[in-house]
């Protein structure tokens, strides 16, 4: 089930024979297109994940994330704030609407400081804001202190779960905090659709217009009416039918990614970012003493065909994000500096981890 080339990748897809079949039972059946009852159980299966009513799967997680902003009107009027510590593709598409973007540092694990979070609504009052809480690395933001801010700033709570399909915070599911959540089954997360994302909500009327938007928001006539201009951004059966049988395993596949992060804890001499309680490990972090030591890490994985990776460079430090505000950001540039990003996939072996073990010695 694992990449049967010599090159050890970061994460990389982790399927066989259950998804082999069921994409072959969604192709018998005739339903190729994008809908079909694989889509309709897909979205079942997520919300019932996510502890959430409603569940709409759609092309990509940026896809869910530029939904979202249709549904919330986000322009230049409104300030987005975000956590710098994370992939563009998390405030992408409010860049492109035009709104202000805000950025704060992360604490200790990584993930959004709540206390710069706090100081940077509370400094700009924003009359339109929208935060964006984000999952870094399978680690789940403090769900509960960051709704708190938003009701007590009158801002809109979406959370960004891309990165953290499975995990949990206090009891509570990634992707279930705020207004909705967004998944991601790019290749390399936790569960695959090869590409895919979804929205997770309780609210029944946003995700029945983020479906019509996601199909050309398409009224419901025989000819073809648009009384507004949508996206094609709707999953394709045959890609829920792959997602279907990795929701299938994900228990399995959860363990495994523990497993892994178990195994550098006893066998990296140095630090790791600690995941929170609940967290579903998608990609284990090395904490070196400086960049130049993180260098050297990354040349002898790259010297090894292993890839490893640096930790998300800030996205204040971004050229495209230069003139954006931010809170803080010391912490973000310290993970970036001397943070790597280990070989994490669920279909690692012990052939592997002795590879991955020369290196880390």
């Amino acid at each position: 089930m694992s990449n049967t080339k010599s090159r050890i990748f970061l994460s990389p897809p982790f399927v066989g024979a259950a998804e082999r079949a069921a994409v072959a039972r969604a192709f018998d059946s005739g339903y190729v297109a994008p809908c079909g009852p694989q889509v309709d159980e897909f979205e079942r299966m997520l919300a019932k994940l996510a502890g959430r009513k409603y569940a709409v799967a759609v092309s990509s997680g940026t896809a869910a994330i530029d939904l979202l902003m249709a549904e919330l009107g986000v322009d230049e009027t409104w300030t987005v704030f975000a956590p710098t510590l994370t992939f563009i593709a998390t405030v992408g598409p409010a860049f492109h609407r035009g709104a202000r973007l805000v950025f704060a540092d992360s604490d200790a694990t990584g993930n959004i400081d709540v206390s710069l979070l706090e100081k940077a609504l509370g400094s700009l009052r924003a009359k339109k804001a929208l935060v964006v809480g984000v999952d870094l690395y399978g680690n789940c933001c403090d769900y509960g202190a960051i709704a708190k801010l938003c009701r007590k700033f009158g801002a809109v709570f979406v959370t960004d779960a891309a990165e953290a399909v499975g995990a949990m915070r206090e009891g509570r599911p990634a992707g279930s905090a705020g207004l909705a959540g967004v998944y991601s089954f790019n290749g390399n997360k936790i569960i695959t659709t090869s590409g895919g994302g979804a929205i997770v909500t309780d609210d029944r009327g946003l995700a029945e217009r983020a479906r019509k938007r996601a199909q050309q928001s398409r009224e419901k006539c025989v000819w073809y009416e648009h009384k507004e201009v949508g996206y094609n951004y709707r999953l394709s059966n045959i890609l829920a039918a792959l997602g279907l049988a990795q929701l299938g395993r994900l228990p399995a596949i959860l363990r495994k990614r523990e497993a892994n992060f178990k195994w550098y804890a006893k066998n990296w001499k140095g630090d790791l970012l600690a995941p929170t309680p609940g967290a579903n490990h998608w990609l284990t972090v090395a904490l070196l003493a400086s960049r130049r030591e993180r260098d050297r890490l990354l040349r002898r994985f790259a010297a090894a065909d292993i890839e490893a990776r640096p930790v998300w460079k800030p996205l204040h430090l971004q050229p495209v994000f230069a003139k954006c505000r931010v809170f803080g950001g010391e912490v973000a540039e310290a993970l970036f500096e001397r943070g790597v990003c280990l070989p994490s996939g669920t279909g690692l072996k012990s052939g592997d981890f002795a590879r991955i073990e020369t290196c880390i010695s």
